[in-house]
């Protein structure tokens, strides 16, 4: 964290996971919203890190942003990124596409009334079988 960063730390429990804390990484001082949240279990440590679709670091892979983009525009290069290396992409459960990656689950967040890409760098944990099965339950409701 830079000199003026802050972090705040809350504490949640999931029923079937072990107890999560969430850590928010803010750009300035506070009140300014969080531009990274990272999830700690106590069972597993480090499980998530969202980069906020406005005001996070921009993150790529291989190449394409993935940060507060358009969606329809991130899948458009995702399928095309995919056909030029002849290799994958893949849309999550709601429908937006991004990386074939197992540590990368792309989600939207609404700024003002457009979807703006956040992505999710995740580890699946204990009593989950996929990654989007241990994404922290603050995550489902993000940007709704």
């Amino acid at each position: 964290m830079a000199a003026n960063d802050a972090a705040v730390f809350a504490f949640q429990d999931h029923a079937i996971f072990s107890p999560t804390w969430k850590v928010e990484v803010r750009r300035g001082v506070a009140p300014s919203p969080p531009a990274v949240t990272a999830y700690v279990s106590q069972a597993v440590g480090l499980f998530c890190i969202a980069a906020d679709a406005v005001h996070g670091p921009q993150v790529g892979h291989d190449g394409i942003p993935l940060v507060g983009r358009d969606l329809p525009e991130l899948e458009s290069d995702s399928i095309a990124y995919a056909e030029a290396a002849d290799g994958h992409f893949r849309y999550t459960p709601e429908g937006y596409a991004g990386p074939d990656d197992p540590g990368v689950v792309m989600r939207g967040q609404l700024v003002g009334q457009v979807l703006r890409s956040r992505p999710l760098f995740m580890v699946t944990r204990d009593g989950a079988n996929t990654e989007w099965d241990s994404m922290p339950s603050e995550e489902y409701r993000h940007g709704q």
